[in-house]
């Protein structure tokens, strides 16, 4: 059974910092490209960061220098430390496997809620 389940979310104070991880079953985790999403409330789903089978990254220029993926295949597991948390990155987080262009695995998401 192909899953990701996502989790770390929770509630932080601005400057605030979370680490999100991504367990994936049912796949050859290495051969996929990996990848944080993010929906807020009335927006779009928009990528946050990715990660390619051989380690190479990508990050949405908002969270350039305060957020880091990264991924461990012994564990088949993604992660994505978030640092200097700010109002503005409160969404529901989903993790994506992807393979190609036709393959896309979606997660359930976990809420990440920036506040004071």
């Amino acid at each position: 059974q192909v899953q990701l389940v996502e989790s770390g979310g929770g509630l932080v104070q601005p400057g605030g910092s979370l680490r999100l991880s991504c367990a994936a079953s049912g796949i050859i985790f290495s051969i996929y490209n990996m990848g944080w999403y993010r929906q807020a409330p009335g927006k779009q789903r928009e990528l946050v960061a990715a990660i390619t089978g051989a380690g190479l990254t990508n990050y949405a220029e908002s969270v350039l220098g305060r957020f880091t993926i990264s991924r461990d295949n012994a564990k088949n597991t993604v992660y994505l430390q978030m640092n200097s948390l700010k109002p503005e990155d409160t969404a529901v987080y989903y993790c994506k496997a992807g393979r190609g262009i036709s393959i896309a695995i979606w997660g359930q998401g976990t809420q990440v809620t920036v506040s004071s």
